[in-house]
Order: structure tokens, then sequence, then C-alpha cells
């Protein structure tokens, strides 16, 4: 059994709860860097990870790590790697990838360095002049930093947070791994009623149920590491099955609402597609004229921001109006995300924690208050 390593980017901020993630699951030699978690194992152990993680936004298996300051030592490198016995005579492998604090920083220059590389390694093992490319894709994929070169393939295909059942999403829509991310940060168990009065597309709600009804996220969907030829690929579909046999249906008593009939009827549908529709409530309410509970429950939200929706003055009136809302709710957990760093002044009271996370390019802070 060959051991590989394996790298897992996520958004800045999640890398601990990645990390937990998979140490939780039984995965070996478990580190967490700024962006990015390394794990080791054989290729069943990265197709698993791609089916389970929450929190990751794809699988990377490295291939190599070494020195580039010069395109030199970079084609060498790459060069070095024994890319036949990975990629067949007509498969394609195009390039993508990253530089960053390097003397290599023209991203294209790298492209076409570690292309040709690759391109004149399988030549000389095929003996082929012309290399066709019509066949299986291997995407490579590079990061170069403080002048270290690291090179990958990518297991996954199109990103983890493409779970599949959102095919409509508002403008101010949060990543499926953010949302699950804040889930997790949490410690969402389904046991508790949880409420987004801001559900918008329904993510937080959906990525919730699914956490509780342990359906995981990559359990009904294909990865591109399927389709490649140099181990048994059968192990995706058996973690397939292993995992949707032990999923659970139930009635959560997680409630999703918005003011906008639009985004009601869009987490609606995506409910329906993650296939747990009839497992929560999704109404149409003002988050601002709402009672909420003062036993026991919790709030994860994403209210605009007064960025992408409305301004920033609208939006501190909704802060405003909803910790008015709140106030008295002293056994009601809440977990709100915004961009607003004066946040606290507006909802009026200082949150027991802050972390800080990124809704795609924007800086967030996640407010949490649970005491």
């Amino acid at each position: 059994m060959t051991i590989y390593h394996f790298v897992v980017p996520c958004l800045m901020g999640t890398e601990g709860l990645v990390a937990d993630e998979l140490k939780f699951n039984g995965f070996e030699g478990v580190i967490a860097e700024n962006g990015r978690v390394r794990f080791d194992g054989d290729m069943a152990e990265g197709a698993r990870a791609n089916v389970i993680l929450r929190c990751g936004e794809r699988v990377l298996l490295e291939l190599a790590r070494f020195k580039a300051s010069t395109f030199e030592e970079l084609f060498q490198g790459v060069k070095a790697i024994a890319w036949e016995d990975m990629i067949g005579r007509r498969d394609a492998f195009p390039v993508k990838g990253y530089c960053l604090d390097s003397k290599l920083h023209s991203v294209p220059s790298c492209q076409s360095i570690i292309k040709k590389a690759a391109v004149e390694r399988l030549r000389e093992r095929y003996s082929l002049s012309w290399l066709e490319e019509d066949g299986v894709k291997y995407q490579i994929q590079f990061a170069i930093i403080k002048d270290v070169a690291e090179i990958y393939l990518d297991m996954t295909g199109a990103p983890l947070y493409k779970r599949g059942y959102k095919q409509e999403s508002n403008m101010a829509t949060i990543r499926e791994t953010l949302a699950a991310s804040m889930v997790k940060i949490a410690r969402y168990r389904g046991r508790e009623t949880l409420i987004d009065p801001f559900c918008g597309s329904g993510t937080i709600a959906i990525e919730a149920a699914m956490a509780a009804l342990g359906i995981m996220p990559g359990a009904h969907r294909n990865f591109e590491a399927e389709h490649w030829g140099f181990f048994d690929t059968t192990c995706f579909a058996d973690l397939r099955e292993e995992y949707q046999e032990n999923e659970r249906h139930e009635k959560l008593p997680i409630f999703a609402s918005d003011i906008d009939p639009a985004c009601v009827a869009m987490t609606r549908e995506n409910a329906r597609r993650a296939g747990i529709l009839d497992c929560i409530e999704v109404t149409r309410a003002d988050a601002l004229k709402m009672t909420y509970p003062k036993e026991r429950s919790v709030i994860i939200t994403n209210p605009p921001y007064g960025q992408r929706m409305m301004d920033i003055e609208q939006a501190r009136r909704i802060y405003r109006q909803l910790g008015r809302q709140m106030q008295g709710c002293t056994d009601l957990k809440k977990y709100i995300i915004t961009s607003d760093e004066e946040f606290e002044t507006h909802f009026g009271a200082k949150a027991d924690k802050k972390r800080k996370l990124y809704n795609g390019m924007i800086k967030c802070n996640l407010y949490m208050y649970f005491k």
C-alpha cells in the first residue's frame, strides 16, 4: 500500500475545523497550516476525505515539494516527477496555480514551465512526438510560496462546497463550507432548536440538517479522481454506498425564514434537492418582528452586511432592531457573521467571543453569544 501526502485548502479561519474533522475521522499525519491542512494516507483515504469533509475546499494529491527560485529549478523539479505512473499517453493535464512571496511571481510563466516539463517527461517516456490530451483529465495544481514549489493533482474537480443541492442562490449567498464551519463552531447536533431568520438560499439550515442527520456532503456527487487510472477508483462508489446507508431522515427543530418570498422558495427548492425538505421548517417571516425563544435555542445567521445588499446604514438599522428583539432571551445562543467591525455597538451587546472568517473575499467576524 502506497502512502501519499494530501493537502486540503480551506477558507482562512477554518483550518482548525478541517484538522479536527480529519482527526475525528481517523486520518493520519494531520497538520494545520495557514489556509490549508495536510494529512497522509493511501488513495482510498484521499477519496474518503473528498466524501466526508464539510469545511475543506478540495483535496489535492501532493506529488513533489522542492526549492524553485529560478525557472530552471522549477522545470527540473517538475520533470523529475514520475508523471507516466499516473497520466496515460492520451490523457489531458492542464495546469493552474498561484505564486506568493517568491522570485517566480508570474503565474502564466510558471504555468508554461510546468506544462513544458510534464510534456517533455511524458513524450520521452512514451516515445511520442505529440500528446493528444483527449483522454481523462488530470488537473495539475501548483503553489510557489517563499521560493518553494509544491506540485499537486486535484482529486476533487468542482470544489467541495458544490454539494449538488444549491442550484439557486440570492446575491448575498454564503458558501456551503463556511455555513458548515459556522454550524461546527456552534456545536450544533440537532438536539436544540436552530433558527436562521435571514436564510437567503437556506445554506446554513441545510448544512445544519445534513450534519445532524449524518448526510455526508460528498455522498451524492462525483469527483475528478473517479476517472483516474492508476488506483482502484471503486472506493468512491463503496464509500457513497456505505455513508448513504447510514443517513438518517427525521424531523429536526430547524427553522429557516426570510422576509423575501423568493428566498423562501429558493430555500425550499434547495432543501428538496438536498433531500431534507421535510426535516426542517421553512417559512416567510420578518426577522425584526419575530418573537425569539427564551428557552435554550441557537441562532446561526448571515444578515446583510451593507456590501452586496443594502448600504451600511441600512444594515446597521437591522442590527439595532435585531438586538432589541432578542433582549431578554438569556438562553438563546447567537452566532452572527458580518463584515461590520462595529456590529457589537449597533447590536447592543459585546460578544462573548469573536472569530475571524472569510465569506468569499470579504473579511468577516463571527460574533458568538453563548454565556
